[in-house]
């Protein structure tokens, strides 16, 4: 069985974590085909969006610990440095829109895997969770660097030393994700928001990720310098030209993502 299910459809790429009976854990030949889809994503102009979920019950709970527990396994450096490290930099560094779609529990790795992404919705019913101090280890893939900028210093500390379970409404409450669905309405209300995003000018969204990214590592006055250069590369797009002559003509602007 296929780890990682992948299909584009509508220049949208469909990612699906399909480890359901491990509740989507992971082990190196999924961490390993993750990375092999994303730098599909990167290399597909026809590939605009990108909507990462998981198959079943969970999202993701994170390690399979019975990777981390076999001796010939990679250890925990390679988990690291060759799962978890890569995959953050990939959706980072990937100039599409990426939607977390967290269709239930989030833990460990897996929480810090969907914050990472550009926009994370969830069903009412998800969950995430910090599970790292529960097995005495830190929290990882990005986990330090996302969640106190998302909510705060002493709300992720307390989250990351507790391990406190956070319901999907107090996840958005906090501030960790952009909407809740109701259950029901879950696959088709994500969905249909990575399709709008995969309209959208691609290269100019691409920009506002880079200026986000930027913008916690700069002062203000290197933050507009930032913007302008930005600014610039996205007014030269054909999608802007487009923007602005349907805004003219009062019509829908139909986008290319060039």
């Amino acid at each position: 069985m296929d780890s990682i299910l992948f299909t584009v459809q509508d220049n949208v790429a469909y990612i699906t974590l399909n480890r359901s009976d491990k509740f989507n854990a992971f082990n190196r030949p999924m961490a390993l085909r993750l990375q092999e889809v994303l730098d599909a994503c990167a290399a597909d102009d026809n590939i605009r969006a990108v909507y990462l979920t998981g198959n079943g019950k969970a999202f993701c709970a994170g390690q399979d610990l019975q990777e981390v527990l076999d001796p010939e396994g990679p250890g925990m450096n390679r988990i690291l440095s060759e799962h978890y490290n890569p995959i953050v930099r990939k959706i980072q560094a990937l100039e599409k829109p990426v939607v977390a779609a967290v269709n239930g529990v989030a833990a460990g790795a897996g929480a810090n895997l969907a914050l990472c992404c550009d926009i994370v919705v969830a069903t009412a019913s998800a969950s995430f969770i910090q599970a790292f101090s529960k097995i005495g280890l830190i929290p990882d893939t990005g986990g330090t660097f996302f969640l106190p900028r998302l909510i705060g210093w002493q709300k992720a500390s307390a989250l990351m030393m507790l391990g406190d379970k956070v319901d999907a409404a107090e996840a958005e409450r906090l501030g960790m994700l952009y909407k809740v669905y109701a259950d029901e309405q879950f696959a088709d209300a994500s969905k249909q928001l990575a399709q709008q995003l995969a309209q959208m000018p691609t290269r100019g969204l691409a920009y506002t990720k880079k200026a986000l990214q930027w913008a916690f590592s700069h002062t203000l006055d290197e933050q507009l310098m930032n913007e302008d250069k930005l600014q610039q590369r996205a007014a030269a797009t054909a999608d802007f030209k487009e923007g602005v002559q349907a805004f003219v003509e009062k019509r829908k602007p139909v986008f290319t993502g060039k």
